[in-house]
C-alpha cells in the first residue's frame, strides 16, 4: 500500500515537471526568433512578462549553436542585438569573442560591431 502512494505520488510530480522543461524550450525558442527576425519589442516584451533579466540566462540560451549576440549578426538584426548588448555587463561582452568571430566569418561590415566595440570600452 505504501508502495502505491509513493509510485502516485511520483508519477504525479513528473506531470509538473515535464511542462516546465516544454515551456523552457518554447520560451528559447521565441527569444531565437524575436533576434532573428529583429523583434526588439517582442524580445523585451517575452522577457518582461516572464520576469527574466538578459545577463541572467544569455549564457544559457544557444540559437542553432550561436550565442544571442552572434545569432542577431549573422542574421542582420541591428536593432535587437544592440538591446542584447546594452543588457549585458560590458566586461561579458568584451570577453565573449564575438568581435573576432564577426570578423573571421565575414561579418566585418555589420553595423553592430561598434556596438560591441563602444560596450567593450566600458
Amino acid at each position: 500500500m505504501k508502495f502505491k502512494f509513493v509510485a502516485l505520488i511520483a508519477i504525479a510530480a513528473a506531470q509538473f515537471v515535464a511542462p516546465t522543461a516544454s515551456a523552457n524550450d518554447q520560451m528559447v525558442q521565441s527569444i531565437c526568433a524575436y533576434v532573428a527576425d529583429n523583434n526588439k519589442n517582442d524580445l523585451r516584451k517575452a522577457l518582461s512578462d516572464n520576469r527574466l533579466r538578459l545577463k541572467s540566462i544569455y549564457d544559457g540560451i544557444m540559437c542553432n549553436g550561436l550565442p544571442l549576440v552572434r545569432h542577431a549578426i549573422k542574421h542582420n538584426a541591428a536593432d535587437t542585438a544592440e538591446f542584447i548588448i546594452k543588457q549585458l555587463p560590458g566586461s561579458q561582452v568584451a570577453k565573449s569573442g564575438d568581435l573576432e568571430w564577426a570578423t573571421s566569418n565575414g561579418f566585418a561590415a555589420s553595423p553592430i560591431l561598434e556596438a560591441i566595440k563602444a560596450r567593450s570600452a566600458s
